[in-house]
């Protein structure tokens, strides 16, 4: 359940070819079920990390914090835990825009708590300046930028809300956690591919 919400996903990647974890908060529940919630970034750090370049070992998160849901400070806590034990020096930025109330109730909850290497990595950002942002991080500048962001990538294409999700998974699996896998692989091999061949110019 936490997974079909679509939620959070992998898709494309940085300009250094680092998986790119994208969150939409607007998906997030308002009364979250910790445990299973945990499980599913879990799952899908587990599926990014297993996907990364070579010479590639952290990933960036990018946060479209429009409608977030009211703070649960159990959900939010165990979540960072979740990071910070199992990923520690997995993440290397995250980005979130834009910067409202409960995003700032949430840091503040949050910062405190966090070992200081990971909250240098924290940047909470405007929606103006995210733009300029999105241009810097992603493998094709403004054309990679989602729909969400002002961009003309429409990941709802991909990764639709449950309701309007068909089933392409597994038994009661409505994302496309498959899909998303193999469009990531997918990627990474153009990436290593053009890496390849830009070396190779050089010599």
């Amino acid at each position: 359940t936490a997974v079909n919400a679509g939620s959070t996903y992998w898709h494309g990647l940085t300009k250094d070819g680092r998986p790119i974890l994208w969150i939409r908060t607007n998906r997030k529940p308002w009364y979250p079920d910790v445990t299973a919630e945990v499980n599913a970034l879990i799952l899908l750090a587990d599926a990014g990390i297993r996907a990364m370049p070579k010479d590639v070992t952290d990933f960036v998160c990018l946060s479209d914090s429009t409608s977030p849901p009211p703070p649960n400070p159990t959900f939010m806590i165990n979540m960072l835990k979740a990071l910070v034990r199992g990923y520690p020096d997995r993440l290397n930025l995250l980005v979130s825009a834009p910067v409202g109330s409960i995003i700032q109730f949430v840091m503040k909850l949050l910062l405190p708590l966090m070992p200081g290497r990971l909250a240098s990595k924290v940047v909470l950002l405007g929606t103006d300046t995210m733009t300029e942002k999105l241009e810097d991080i992603l493998l094709n500048g403004k054309d990679d930028i989602p729909t969400f962001f002002g961009g003309p990538v429409d990941h709802d294409k991909f990764y639709p809300v449950e309701g309007s999700c068909p089933n392409r998974g597994k038994g009661t699996l409505k994302f496309d956690y498959y899909g998303m896998v193999e469009r990531l692989e997918t990627e990474v091999k153009k990436f290593e591919a053009a890496k390849a061949n830009a070396e190779k110019q050089e010599d």
